[in-house]
Protein backbone atom coordinates (compact mmCIF):
# COMPACT_ATOMS: atom_id res chain seq x y z
CA UNK A 1 0.00 0.00 0.00
CA UNK A 2 1.22 3.42 -1.27
CA UNK A 3 2.18 5.36 2.28
CA UNK A 4 0.73 8.97 2.31
CA UNK A 5 3.45 11.79 1.90
CA UNK A 6 2.50 13.31 5.01
CA UNK A 7 2.50 10.40 7.05
CA UNK A 8 5.83 10.10 9.01
CA UNK A 9 8.04 7.38 8.55
CA UNK A 10 8.67 4.47 10.78
CA UNK A 11 12.07 6.75 12.37
CA UNK A 12 10.09 9.11 13.00
CA UNK A 13 7.08 7.31 14.22
CA UNK A 14 9.15 5.76 16.62
CA UNK A 15 10.92 9.02 17.54
CA UNK A 16 7.84 10.52 18.52
CA UNK A 17 6.39 7.85 20.53
CA UNK A 18 9.92 7.75 22.77
CA UNK A 19 9.45 11.42 23.29
CA UNK A 20 5.85 10.65 24.46
CA UNK A 21 6.54 7.77 26.54
CA UNK A 22 9.83 9.94 27.85
CA UNK A 23 7.00 12.53 29.34
CA UNK A 24 4.90 10.06 30.68
CA UNK A 25 7.74 8.84 32.74
CA UNK A 26 8.06 12.31 33.93
CA UNK A 27 4.34 12.43 34.57
CA UNK A 28 4.90 10.03 37.38
CA UNK A 29 8.39 10.75 38.44
CA UNK A 30 7.64 14.59 38.90
CA UNK A 31 10.84 15.91 38.36
CA UNK A 32 10.03 19.67 37.71
CA UNK A 33 7.66 20.00 40.30
CA UNK A 34 10.61 20.27 43.13
CA UNK A 35 12.06 23.71 41.01
CA UNK A 36 8.78 24.85 40.35
CA UNK A 37 7.21 25.19 43.36
CA UNK A 38 10.42 26.45 44.96
CA UNK A 39 10.24 29.04 42.75
CA UNK A 40 6.97 30.00 43.11
CA UNK A 41 6.97 30.19 46.75
CA UNK A 42 10.05 32.63 45.89
CA UNK A 43 7.99 34.29 43.90
CA UNK A 44 5.28 34.65 46.15
CA UNK A 45 7.67 36.00 48.83
CA UNK A 46 9.12 38.73 46.48
CA UNK A 47 5.41 39.73 46.05
CA UNK A 48 4.48 39.89 49.55
CA UNK A 49 7.72 41.70 50.73
CA UNK A 50 6.40 44.36 47.60
CA UNK A 51 3.17 45.06 48.92
CA UNK A 52 3.94 45.07 52.86
CA UNK A 53 6.84 47.47 51.84
CA UNK A 54 3.97 49.46 49.66
CA UNK A 55 1.88 48.99 52.32
CA UNK A 56 4.83 51.15 54.54
CA UNK A 57 5.33 53.59 52.16
CA UNK A 58 1.63 54.84 51.44
CA UNK A 59 1.23 54.92 55.05
CA UNK A 60 4.01 56.70 55.36
CA UNK A 61 3.10 59.18 53.05
CA UNK A 62 -0.35 59.53 54.15
CA UNK A 63 1.01 60.66 57.45
CA UNK A 64 3.67 63.01 56.16
CA UNK A 65 0.68 64.64 54.63
CA UNK A 66 -1.86 64.88 57.23
CA UNK A 67 1.69 66.23 59.26
CA UNK A 68 1.46 69.16 56.64
CA UNK A 69 -1.95 70.02 56.84
CA UNK A 70 -1.70 69.65 60.48
CA UNK A 71 0.44 72.89 60.39
CA UNK A 72 -1.22 74.54 57.55
CA UNK A 73 -2.54 77.28 60.03
CA UNK A 74 0.96 78.55 60.52
CA UNK A 75 0.30 80.66 57.06
CA UNK A 76 3.77 79.44 55.14
CA UNK A 77 3.24 77.92 51.83
CA UNK A 78 5.20 74.86 52.45
CA UNK A 79 2.45 72.66 52.61
CA UNK A 80 0.25 72.57 50.30
CA UNK A 81 3.58 72.40 47.89
CA UNK A 82 4.99 69.15 49.76
CA UNK A 83 1.40 67.51 49.81
CA UNK A 84 0.89 68.29 46.10
CA UNK A 85 4.42 66.57 45.35
CA UNK A 86 3.44 63.73 47.71
CA UNK A 87 0.15 63.11 46.22
CA UNK A 88 1.08 61.69 42.83
CA UNK A 89 3.25 59.45 44.13
CA UNK A 90 0.95 58.12 46.90
CA UNK A 91 -1.63 57.46 44.20
CA UNK A 92 1.23 55.33 42.12
CA UNK A 93 1.86 53.53 45.47
CA UNK A 94 -1.71 52.16 46.05
CA UNK A 95 -1.74 51.00 42.58
CA UNK A 96 1.44 49.47 42.99
CA UNK A 97 0.09 48.12 46.09
CA UNK A 98 -3.15 46.27 44.41
CA UNK A 99 -0.61 45.01 41.71
CA UNK A 100 1.13 43.67 44.30
CA UNK A 101 -1.45 41.88 45.72
CA UNK A 102 -3.23 40.45 42.71
CA UNK A 103 0.55 39.23 41.88
CA UNK A 104 0.48 37.31 44.84
CA UNK A 105 -3.01 35.92 44.04
CA UNK A 106 -1.46 34.78 40.74
CA UNK A 107 1.33 32.96 42.44
CA UNK A 108 -1.01 31.41 44.90
CA UNK A 109 -3.00 30.17 41.56
CA UNK A 110 0.25 28.67 40.02
CA UNK A 111 0.95 27.01 43.23
CA UNK A 112 -3.03 25.39 42.86
CA UNK A 113 -2.09 24.37 39.90
CA UNK A 114 0.65 22.85 40.14
CA UNK A 115 -0.86 20.46 42.68
CA UNK A 116 -3.61 19.61 39.92
CA UNK A 117 -1.60 19.15 37.23
CA UNK A 118 0.69 16.89 39.01
CA UNK A 119 -2.38 14.55 41.07
CA UNK A 120 -2.45 11.14 40.08
CA UNK A 121 -5.60 10.78 38.42
CA UNK A 122 -4.21 13.26 35.86
CA UNK A 123 -1.05 10.97 35.17
CA UNK A 124 -3.12 8.18 35.13
CA UNK A 125 -5.30 9.48 32.57
CA UNK A 126 -2.31 11.08 30.49
CA UNK A 127 -0.81 7.33 30.68
CA UNK A 128 -3.74 5.66 29.49
CA UNK A 129 -4.59 8.18 26.50
CA UNK A 130 -0.90 8.09 25.37
CA UNK A 131 -0.88 4.56 25.42
CA UNK A 132 -3.88 4.39 22.50
CA UNK A 133 -2.59 7.25 20.47
CA UNK A 134 0.74 5.60 20.26
CA UNK A 135 -1.08 2.08 19.59
CA UNK A 136 -2.82 4.36 17.02
CA UNK A 137 0.05 5.82 15.58
CA UNK A 138 2.48 3.36 15.06
CA UNK A 139 -0.36 1.20 12.92
CA UNK A 140 -1.75 3.58 10.93
CA UNK A 141 1.49 6.53 10.79
CA UNK A 142 -1.58 9.26 11.87
CA UNK A 143 -3.91 8.85 15.52
CA UNK A 144 -7.85 10.06 14.96
CA UNK A 145 -7.66 13.80 15.05
CA UNK A 146 -10.02 13.91 18.31
CA UNK A 147 -7.49 11.55 20.53
CA UNK A 148 -4.48 13.73 19.29
CA UNK A 149 -6.28 16.88 20.38
CA UNK A 150 -7.75 15.15 23.82
CA UNK A 151 -3.55 13.93 24.48
CA UNK A 152 -2.73 17.59 23.27
CA UNK A 153 -4.97 18.44 26.19
CA UNK A 154 -3.70 16.69 28.76
CA UNK A 155 -0.03 17.09 27.89
CA UNK A 156 -0.71 20.94 28.40
CA UNK A 157 -2.35 20.36 32.16
CA UNK A 158 -0.05 18.35 33.18
CA UNK A 159 3.22 20.15 32.16
CA UNK A 160 2.44 23.56 30.94
CA UNK A 161 2.57 25.48 34.20
CA UNK A 162 5.48 23.74 35.50
CA UNK A 163 7.51 24.69 32.11
CA UNK A 164 6.07 28.12 32.00
CA UNK A 165 6.57 28.89 35.85
CA UNK A 166 10.65 27.56 35.48
CA UNK A 167 10.79 29.32 32.21
CA UNK A 168 9.95 32.49 33.63
CA UNK A 169 11.88 32.40 36.87
CA UNK A 170 14.92 31.41 35.04
CA UNK A 171 14.00 35.05 33.12
CA UNK A 172 13.64 37.05 36.15
CA UNK A 173 17.10 35.29 37.51
CA UNK A 174 18.62 36.56 34.68
CA UNK A 175 17.51 39.44 33.33
CA UNK A 176 15.45 41.24 36.19
CA UNK A 177 16.58 40.05 39.67
CA UNK A 178 19.08 43.01 39.96
CA UNK A 179 16.58 45.31 39.14
CA UNK A 180 14.21 43.99 41.84
CA UNK A 181 16.52 44.23 44.35
CA UNK A 182 18.12 47.50 43.60
CA UNK A 183 13.96 48.98 43.30
CA UNK A 184 12.84 47.29 46.48
CA UNK A 185 15.88 48.86 48.24
CA UNK A 186 14.66 52.23 46.82
CA UNK A 187 11.25 51.86 47.77
CA UNK A 188 12.24 50.49 51.52
CA UNK A 189 14.57 53.93 51.73
CA UNK A 190 11.59 56.05 50.60
CA UNK A 191 9.23 54.90 52.98
CA UNK A 192 11.56 55.60 56.00
CA UNK A 193 12.53 59.15 54.61
CA UNK A 194 8.59 59.80 53.93
CA UNK A 195 8.36 58.64 57.94
CA UNK A 196 10.72 61.55 58.57
CA UNK A 197 9.77 64.46 56.63
CA UNK A 198 7.32 66.43 59.31
CA UNK A 199 8.55 68.63 61.68
CA UNK A 200 9.55 67.29 65.31
CA UNK A 201 6.36 68.15 67.61
CA UNK A 202 6.05 68.73 71.20
CA UNK A 203 2.72 67.97 73.22
CA UNK A 204 3.55 70.67 75.63
CA UNK A 205 3.65 73.08 72.73
CA UNK A 206 0.25 74.88 70.51
CA UNK A 207 0.48 74.10 66.94
CA UNK A 208 1.44 77.58 65.66
CA UNK A 209 4.78 77.72 68.40
CA UNK A 210 5.22 73.92 67.14
CA UNK A 211 5.61 75.41 63.70
CA UNK A 212 7.52 78.75 65.11
CA UNK A 213 10.17 76.61 66.57
CA UNK A 214 10.53 74.13 64.09
CA UNK A 215 11.26 77.13 61.60
CA UNK A 216 13.43 78.88 64.06
CA UNK A 217 15.50 75.43 64.40
CA UNK A 218 15.72 74.57 60.79
CA UNK A 219 15.95 78.40 59.40
CA UNK A 220 16.05 77.73 55.29
CA UNK A 221 16.73 73.94 55.61
CA UNK A 222 13.12 73.03 54.36
CA UNK A 223 14.24 74.20 51.25
CA UNK A 224 16.56 71.37 51.10
CA UNK A 225 14.71 69.19 52.54
CA UNK A 226 12.12 69.96 49.72
CA UNK A 227 14.38 69.41 47.39
CA UNK A 228 15.89 66.10 47.93
CA UNK A 229 11.98 64.85 49.12
CA UNK A 230 11.11 65.87 44.96
CA UNK A 231 14.54 64.07 44.04
CA UNK A 232 13.31 61.07 46.33
CA UNK A 233 9.99 61.25 44.79
CA UNK A 234 11.08 61.06 41.22
CA UNK A 235 13.44 58.53 42.08
CA UNK A 236 10.90 56.34 43.86
CA UNK A 237 8.58 56.77 41.27
CA UNK A 238 10.83 55.21 38.15
CA UNK A 239 11.76 52.36 40.66
CA UNK A 240 7.61 51.38 41.72
CA UNK A 241 7.29 51.25 37.42
CA UNK A 242 10.41 49.20 37.12
CA UNK A 243 8.81 46.89 39.78
CA UNK A 244 5.18 46.72 38.19
CA UNK A 245 6.59 45.67 34.96
CA UNK A 246 9.25 43.07 36.83
CA UNK A 247 6.22 41.48 38.41
CA UNK A 248 3.93 42.00 35.15
CA UNK A 249 6.32 39.80 33.58
CA UNK A 250 6.68 37.28 35.87
CA UNK A 251 3.40 36.48 36.85
CA UNK A 252 1.43 37.34 32.96
CA UNK A 253 2.92 37.57 30.01
CA UNK A 254 5.96 35.56 30.33
CA UNK A 255 3.90 32.27 31.59
CA UNK A 256 1.32 33.05 28.59
CA UNK A 257 4.08 33.57 26.07
CA UNK A 258 5.36 30.28 26.93
CA UNK A 259 1.87 28.56 27.21
CA UNK A 260 1.29 29.56 23.51
CA UNK A 261 4.80 28.45 22.75
CA UNK A 262 4.28 24.94 24.16
CA UNK A 263 0.53 24.54 22.66
CA UNK A 264 2.08 25.71 19.42
CA UNK A 265 4.68 23.53 19.37
CA UNK A 266 2.46 20.38 21.00
CA UNK A 267 0.02 21.01 17.99
CA UNK A 268 2.37 21.10 15.72
CA UNK A 269 3.90 17.65 16.28
CA UNK A 270 0.43 15.92 17.45
CA UNK A 271 -2.00 17.56 15.25
CA UNK A 272 -0.78 18.36 12.22
CA UNK A 273 -2.61 19.78 9.06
Amino acid sequence: MRQDASTPGTAARLVLVGLLLAMVAAAWLRPLEGAANAQVDAGLKRALISFASARALNAAISLAQGTEIAVQPAGVGVNLSVGQVLDPLNDLVERFADLMLMASIAFGIQKVLLEIGAHWAISAFLSLLAAVWALSFLGRGRAPPWLSRLLLVLLLTRFAVPLATIGSDAAFRHFMADDYAASQQVIEHTAGGAARLGPPASADAGLVERFKGWLETQGVEWKARFEQLRQTVEQATAHIVKLMVIFVLQTLILPLLLVWGLYAVARGVLVPR
